[in-house]
């Protein structure tokens, strides 16, 4: 194995410790239900909604960044794929189908699946707001009226970031066409 594939295991398998064990206190910490099954529901909802978040604040043309690679492996892939559980769910509904609780299971199934789709879409817009104004700089201010490069003297040099225009080139689901441009 190579020193690279070691590190992404590794942050893959401590990120994963954690988002199971952070599962594992939800489980103990919301009450369980025979007809709802509050901390699976919970644990993916919060993941589908932090996950969108999480990969869309990160979602950059060009090349992957090696913070960015290790944030998304530790925290994307490790800790959110430790933390949300789909087989809890499909057991859950599998047992409530067992007991003769179909209608019960299809509720459940729905629900559990519209809600974790509105949250990653939520997710997804919130990340591409705190992108998009971390990219814009400490100094930008909506306060005041919005001075052009121009009129400031500073122009931008031919290896300065991206416009915002090269940022809204971003398609429906958040990953942006290369232009051979960097941000």
């Amino acid at each position: 194995m190579s020193g690279a594939l070691a590190r992404d295991a590794a942050l893959v398998a401590v990120g994963g410790a954690l988002g199971s064990l952070s599962r594992w206190g939800i489980a103990h910490v919301l009450p369980g239900g025979s007809l709802w099954h509050w901390p699976t529901f919970a644990v993916n909802a919060l993941g589908a909604c932090l996950l969108g978040l999480l990969l869309e604040f990160l979602t950059r043309p060009g090349a992957e960044s090696t913070r960015v690679h290790t944030v998304r492996l530790l925290v994307g892939t490790g800790l959110l794929g430790g933390f949300t559980t789909y087989s809890a769910f499909a057991e859950e509904m599998w047992q409530q189908v067992d007991a003769g609780d179909s209608a019960g299971a299809f509720g459940y199934a729905v629900v559990t699946l519209g809600v974790g789709l509105l949250a990653a879409a939520f997710g997804v817009l919130a990340g591409g707001a705190l992108r998009d104004r971390s990219a814009a700089g400490p100094d930008d201010s909506t306060a005041g009226p919005q001075r052009s490069a121009a009129s400031t003297g500073d122009a931008p040099s031919a290896g300065s970031a991206a416009t915002p225009a090269t940022a809204e080139s971003a398609d429906a689901t958040g990953s942006a066409a290369h232009d051979g441009g960097t941000r």
